[in-house]
């Protein structure tokens, strides 16, 4: 153990508001971080009001809604007052910090310094920590982040001191000895009925990468294998970290690439890529959501990170969930529609304490959770589908299930007050349920990805998720075209009040995502919503009706 001593509270100083650190499970602090060791801090300030709930717009069809605000329009009402992002920048000025970004429209402030630097400025003390298992290590602290008073009234979040990684990607190679059943997202687009005259031109899908990157000459010979032109495909480095391939969150990116390019092949691809810790998370939703150069009208996440380790949350802090939810709040606001895999390890999300778990940020309400089923067809037309449970990823290729169940962070919102969603099999607690609709993610009928040079495989609510994303980009074209420019936008009311029930799904009624086998069958699929599946899985052209 670490022999270091508590940090010095400077007078006047008081605790960020949710900034707690706990060590990760396993990890124990072996010593000082380097003091010359460079750390970038990103924070967020107050909005100057705070964004309307949009449940009662979202109860409309998109069609019938207002137009919804300009990212200019928002930033006006809703971005920073610039004299409060001015006192974090005299603030850093005071610490001998760089400020390397101030910008009100994004409440954004971006700090840079050395560890000695930030753990004066903000009176901690950061410490490496080791795992006693697997060796890995990183830099990080225990206890609250302290800042002047006056700051801690402005100030809703303080990320980057602490590195630990907090994102795992949703996705699952099928075993390629194996017997597997293989889709291109152009004849998965026509198995769920996408608008076929729709092809998502003039539409932008970003997708959220942490790590990892991709090669034009896969994206070349897999859009030419798939008989669709190339979209365009751009890379946005939000924090340094750029498109680089070469580790194995490739097969993530390029998955979300090929299937949203090729399901919708008329709409632009912006990749976000940015470091998978907590200020990552941070800094790159935001700026995806308030991007005024790409502008995407869908985005879609395939990476979190279990609310909770066992009894506590050991990789979110509280503000860090608190502000990720406002973010996607403003998503909301501004039309954008937020999807995010709802993970690969069944109902206890990877987390092996004999409880049910789901991920964040697929457990905000302001996002559209997506979940995955197993599924067989024949000449264009679904035969069956199940949920899709063949245990956990660990236990090898070709294994994992569908995230699904109840949030222990979020109380359960009146719209889903009606859809019969249980309570935490562990808890009790009558939180969110999650998801809210589902696609094929069994590797074992999965989606065709070309990667390193050859077709492969592959699957995970990773691959369903981006295959939403497309549909949603089909719908905003069409919307766009007649509507004066609305969007699908935020529609989970409308989605529980009203479409969730109609043709528009296929509803999937057989399977549980009870992955071991060791919790009672918690949760199983059933008529209307259920905790595995959500509503079911898209008939696009019904859907496209019914916005």
């Amino acid at each position: 153990m670490s022999d270091s001593s508590s940090p010095t509270i400077p007078a006047g100083y008081v605790p960020v508001g949710g900034s707690e650190r706990s060590p990760r499970p396993t990890y124990r602090a072996v010593g000082p971080a380097d003091p010359d060791e460079p750390v970038r801090v990103v924070i967020k300030v107050r909005p100057m009001s705070e964004v309307p709930d949009p449940d009662e717009l979202g109860a409309l069809r998109p069609s019938e809604r207002p137009a919804a605000s300009t990212r200019t329009d928002h930033a006006a009402a809703y971005g920073a007052y610039p004299a409060d992002v001015e006192a974090v920048v005299n603030f850093a000025h005071e610490h001998n910090l760089n400020v390397e970004e101030a910008d009100p429209a994004t409440r954004l402030v971006v700090l840079t310094g050395t560890v000695e630097q930030m753990s004066a400025a903000f009176a901690t003390s950061l410490e490496r920590f080791e795992s006693t298992e697997t060796g890995q290590s990183y830099r990080g602290r225990v206890g609250e982040v302290y800042v002047p008073e006056q700051l801690a009234r402005v100030v809703t979040v303080v990320t980057g001191l602490d590195n630990r990684e907090q994102a795992m990607p949703s996705t699952e190679l099928a075993h390629q000895a194996t017997r597997t059943v293989r889709y291109t997202p152009p004849e998965l687009a026509q198995i769920y009925s996408f608008p076929p005259e729709l092809d998502g031109s003039g539409q932008c899908i970003g997708l959220l990468e942490f790590g990892g990157g991709y090669r034009d000459s896969d994206l070349d010979h897999y859009f030419a294998a798939m008989g669709v032109a190339r979209p365009t495909v751009t890379s946005v480095s939000v924090d340094g970290t750029r498109n680089q391939p070469g580790s194995d969150a490739d097969y993530e990116v390029v998955l979300d690439i090929e299937v949203a390019g090729a399901a919708s092949p008329g709409a632009a691809i912006a990749v976000y890529f940015a470091q998978f810790t907590a200020a990552g998370w941070t800094e790159a939703l935001t700026k995806a959501v308030h991007d005024r150069t790409n502008h995407p009208s869908v985005l879609s996440i395939s990476w979190g990170y279990p609310e909770f380790e066992g009894d506590s949350s050991f990789a979110w802090t509280a503000q860090v969930m608190n502000e990720v939810s406002t973010t996607l709040k403003e998503a909301a606001a501004l039309g954008v529609t937020v999807i995010v895999a709802s993970g690969d390890d069944g109902s206890i999300d990877g987390i092996g304490d004999g409880k049910v778990h789901v991920d964040f940020p697929t457990s905000s309400p302001y996002v559209l959770s997506c979940g995955g089923t197993t599924l067989h067809a024949h000449d264009g037309e679904r035969t069956t589908e199940v949920v899709w449970n063949r245990g956990i990823r660990s236990q090898g290729p070709g294994h994992g299930s569908t995230g699904g169940g109840v949030s222990e962070q979020f109380a359960r919102p009146a719209w889903q007050h009606n859809a019969n969603v249980p309570t935490s099999a562990s808890t009790g607690f009558a939180g969110r349920g999650v998801p809210d609709v589902a696609a094929v993610a069994d590797a074992k009928t999965g989606y065709a990805q070309y990667i390193n040079g050859k077709m492969i495989t592959d699957g995970g609510t990773s691959a369903s998720t981006p295959l939403w994303a497309a549909l949603i980009a089909r719908l905003n074209q069409q919307l766009a075209g007649v509507a004066g420019g609305r969007t699908v936008g935020y529609w989970n009311p409308l989605l529980y009040t009203s479409i969730g029930s109609t043709t528009a799904f296929f509803d999937i009624t057989s399977g549980n995502n009870d992955a071991l086998g060791n919790l009672g069958g918690a949760y199983t699929a059933g008529a209307g919503w259920d905790a595995c599946t959500g509503w079911g899985t898209p008939n696009g052209s019904n859907l496209l009706e019914q916005m």
